[in-house]
């Protein structure tokens, strides 16, 4: 079995197929089953972005989640995150700000946590944030196969901005598409602006991608560009689907953006889903990843772009 922190959708029905003799099975508060001398992995999604972040992400699921398995016993702890909430917070950019990011690495850490697995984090540096090994999934590969069943003859992968062009690259790559990206900059009053696209999208089916979208300010702006550029047709496509202030519903009602994909790492309420909205699972990566850390096999090939 693997050890159980919080009751949410997607992820926890596909890992559970694992070996029951080694794997120890836990609640958000306790431990329900001996686990002295076994592996523990902690798997945390969060709930939704629009809730304050220091509520879900503090508490026991994930900080007193690894607390009972360090006092029983166990022989190592995975702290398994499908979002990382405070992997925005990786930089001090302005006076007064601190590096959530860090912090709360500092704080899994303490508590127990032996080894991380987690997918797309916001930017690399994160991985220097832990002081134990970091896995870093991406959701690419799932992706990649859900467009793959459309025509690509004329389609070009667009990055909302600079920083995550090397992923769209990447993503392209899997595609066989050309890339392209938005020049993007974001002002003090969180505004954001897209002067230009770099990269040639006229005529073109456009497939958007972005890391995580949480109020959609970015990608709202980007589409202003594809339709001044006379985009075909427009897709959107990111791991974390926060949709926070009621993104989904902007984006829903973009008439020419014709579907919205995303992951399950982050829970989408049934009540809050629109009909473009698709979503595919990373539980099959996820459960695999968990079964190479527990045999001492190479994870680098679930990672490797």
């Amino acid at each position: 079995m693997w050890a159980n922190c919080t009751s949410h959708s997607g992820v926890q029905s596909t890992v559970a197929p694992l070996s029951t003799s080694r794997w120890g099975v836990a609640n958000g508060t306790g431990i329900g089953t001996a686990i002295a001398g076994r592996a523990t992995p902690r798997i945390r999604p969060k709930r939704n972005s629009a809730a304050p972040i220091v509520a879900p992400v503090l508490p026991a699921p994930t900080i007193a989640c690894a607390c009972p398995s360090r006092t029983a016993s166990a022989a190592r702890t995975t702290v398994v995150m499908p979002h990382y909430a405070y992997a925005r917070s990786d930089k001090k950019d302005a006076p007064r700000i601190s590096i959530g990011g860090r912090l709360v690495a500092d704080l899994m850490v303490a508590a127990g946590a032996n080894r991380v697995l987690a997918m797309t984090l916001h930017s690399p540096q994160v991985h220097g944030f832990f002081s134990v090994p970091v896995d870093h999934l991406h959701a690419l590969r799932e992706l990649a196969a859900h467009f793959r069943g459309y025509d690509l003859s004329s389609a070009v992968v667009v990055s909302p901005d600079l920083g995550n062009a090397k992923s769209a690259a990447a993503f392209a790559r899997l595609l066989g598409v050309p890339v392209a990206a938005g020049a993007k900059q974001r002002f003090p009053d969180d505004r954001v602006v897209i002067s230009a696209i770099i990269g040639d999208v006229a005529g073109r089916d456009v497939i958007v991608l972005d890391d995580e979208i949480a109020k959609g300010s970015t990608v709202i702006e980007l589409l202003d560009r594809l339709r001044e550029h006379k985009a075909n047709s427009i897709r959107i496509a990111c791991t974390h689907g926060l949709f926070a202030g009621g993104a989904l519903t902007r984006l829903e009602n973009q008439d020419d953006v014709s579907e919205i994909v995303c992951t399950n790492t982050v829970p989408i309420p049934a009540a809050e889903r629109v009909p473009k909205l698709r979503i595919l699972s990373v539980a099959p990566a996820l459960a695999e990843a968990i079964r190479r850390i527990h045999n001492g096999e190479s994870v680098s090939s679930l990672f490797d772009h």
